[in-house]
């Protein structure tokens, strides 16, 4: 039986660098054309390239991958496709990150079983420091947030004339367009401020009249 060696890399976002993942693979003298790679959050597990690298894997084939995360975003997860690619497949896997996870030794009952183990500790490691690191993000902005820090783009000045420009506007003397223009306002963002002046409007009226 010959074995194809195919290798995997995922990335985040589109602007992490892959080149450390791809420089191991070379040395591994993984051919270019059986290298695989998504850019995609572990979030959204619907990865292209590694659906089609599953597809084109054959019993004894060898797939090296980084780290244990790279086979799914929660410790269910990781465990489900370890278990599609060593026991459907076929194939064998060699995680860089973990010298013990290299199914290719040990694969008598004992070795399978020790790899076994190992494989549910990291897993739960993995998911546990993203589980971590969530939380320390929430954190942290709550922090921020106590602190007077805001989050997100800054809001647009209002031009002085708007009050005048939505009337002119509303009573069809502007196009819609001309009004953003004068504005200096996107679309989305007119409609926004048109909501909040509305709404202030039609606090000051109501303040007025009681």
């Amino acid at each position: 039986m010959s074995t194809t060696i195919y290798g995997y890399i995922r990335v985040s976002t589109h602007e992490q660098n892959e080149d450390r993942q791809r420089i191991v693979m070379n040395e591994l003298s993984v051919p270019k054309q059986n290298i695989f790679m998504d850019k995609q959050s572990g979030k959204d597990f619907n990865r292209p390239q590694y659906k089609k690298l599953v597809k084109k894997l054959r019993p004894g084939d060898l797939l090296y991958i980084k780290s244990i995360d790279r086979l799914g975003r929660n410790y269910s997860e990781i465990l489900e496709q370890w278990r599609v690619l060593i026991k459907e497949k076929g194939i064998d896997i060699v995680v860089l990150d973990m010298p013990l996870l290299d199914t290719r030794r040990g694969k008598d009952l004992m070795g399978t079983f020790l790899s076994d183990i190992v494989l549910q500790v990291l897993s739960f490691v993995a998911e546990n420091e993203r589980t971590n690191i969530r939380q320390r993000q929430r954190e942290g902005i709550m922090a921020a947030k106590r602190r007077g820090i805001r989050f997100g783009r800054p809001n647009v000045p209002l031009p002085e004339d708007f009050q005048d420009i939505v009337a002119a506007w509303e009573t069809g003397r502007l196009s819609f367009q001309e009004a953003l223009a004068q504005s200096g306002l996107t679309e989305a963002t007119f409609y926004r401020r048109l909501r909040e002046y509305r709404l202030v409007s039609g606090e000051k009226q109501k303040s007025n009249y009681q």
